[in-house]
């Protein structure tokens, strides 16, 4: 796994990508961990919701929703296993599509911004509830509700 450490400034919803000011707690991150991972890690999520913000990631990056920067140099035909095997590469992505609507759908309008942002995008959750012009320390909540209807769309748990 990559590791890139950065000193941050530790506050109640995890740590926040600026300079401790002086008096304030700081701490060593790794930032190339995701949002999620680092939520998983610190007990704010249970398996099963992890479980399924990997799933919806994974189907998010099959589906290539990620914007591309540069020409595409994958081989026509990848070898799989799962559900997708046997399909071509462009069949798979189409499934991948798929199953990343219906995951998101299933999380609903109200609860899918913060599940897109933190899942998909990486941002951390402070970043998203400002993004989101939400109150602080109320994206962990909706994200965990969110999660668990995506639990419930992959039948995890």
């Amino acid at each position: 796994m990559q590791r890139e450490l950065a000193q941050c400034e530790l506050t109640s919803e995890g740590p926040v990508r600026r300079r401790p000011e002086r008096g304030r707690r700081a701490v060593t991150v790794n930032l190339a961990e995701s949002p999620l991972g680092w939520l998983h890690a610190r007990g704010h999520l249970c398996d099963a919701q992890f479980l399924a913000g990997e799933r919806l990631r994974r189907d998010w990056e099959l589906a290539q929703l990620s914007p591309g920067v540069t020409m595409r140099w994958d081989a026509v035909r990848i070898k799989g296993s799962g559900p997708d095997r046997g399909l071509s590469g462009s069949e798979r992505q189409i499934a991948a599509r798929q199953r990343f609507d219906g995951a998101v759908a299933a999380a609903g309008p109200g609860l899918s911004d913060v599940l897109w942002r933190v899942v998909c995008a990486g941002e951390t959750l402070p970043d998203a509830e400002r993004a989101l012009a939400w109150p602080a320390r109320s994206g962990k909540l909706v994200l965990r509700l969110a999660l668990d209807r995506v639990a419930g769309f992959y039948r995890i748990g």
